[in-house]
């Protein structure tokens, strides 16, 4: 999501417009997604208050559970996301940042209404996590991002691969089995599915949920926007 707008990324660069959120969510409507991950690009990257009356139309137009991402760094604008509908909000920045705000959030509202979320790029044989939408590298292994998001409580953990964003080139199977060997919270993988055969490969590395945004947006070698949705199950879109 950018402004009003959602645009689907590759390699978090060069953003492709898809729609506008609240017919692209009708869409999905239609083809009965199980969940629907909303992330704000801009707030990732640059601090900006959240557009809660338009969130709040989003929300309302949303038939499956739907979760926020995006420049949350205090409670208070937590709890006004939460307000509006959203189920679950989503946290990647602000945790790095602030290391009492996750479990401030759940204590405040419970380790299911909290997502920790992750962006790993590849650097050599090893891998890097970078917060800002992917602009900032930060110190640390994976790994123990991702032991210290279990620690501090939250109930899911989302694990994007910055390298295979919009690639179609299938999961970072890898790393999703080194992530769910580490910790024993859900592990939702992201970036690179093309199709249903690489959620089997995810659910098989240990993933209990599988994001997927352009294999549901783009159609075809000049990827068209088409936006389509498989019947398989424990699947999330992301906009």
């Amino acid at each position: 999501m950018r402004d009003e707008g959602l645009y689907k990324t590759r390699r978090f660069r060069d953003g492709n417009y898809v729609g506008d959120p609240i017919n692209t969510i009708r869409i999905f409507n239609q083809k009965e997604v199980d969940e629907l991950i909303l992330l704000d690009i801009g707030a990732a990257r640059q601090p900006k208050a959240v557009d809660l009356g338009y969130l709040r139309e989003i929300a309302s137009e949303c038939f499956m559970p739907l979760s926020y991402g995006g420049g949350i760094r205090d409670a208070d604008t937590a709890q006004k996301i939460l307000s509006t509908g959203v189920e679950r909000v989503i946290v990647n920045t602000g945790a790095h940042e602030q290391r009492d705000l996750v479990p401030t959030l759940t204590r405040e509202f419970g380790s299911s209404s909290i997502i920790g979320s992750i962006d790993v790029a590849r650097e050599g044989n090893g891998a890097a996590v970078f917060v800002a939408g992917g602009r900032r590298r930060v110190e640390g292994d994976p790994i123990d991002h991702c032991r210290r998001l279990e620690d501090m409580g939250v109930g899911e953990i989302m694990v994007n691969a910055i390298d295979r964003d919009g690639e179609l080139c299938g999961y970072d199977i890898d790393l999703i089995e080194r992530v769910c060997a580490s910790v024993s919270v859900p592990i939702i993988a992201c970036g690179g599915a093309r199709s249903p055969d690489d959620f089997r490969a995810a659910r098989a590395a240990g993933a209990q949920a599988m994001a997927a945004g352009a294999m549901f947006v783009f159609r075809g070698k000049h990827r068209a926007v088409l936006i389509q949705y498989t019947s398989a199950d424990h699947v999330f879109g992301v906009a």
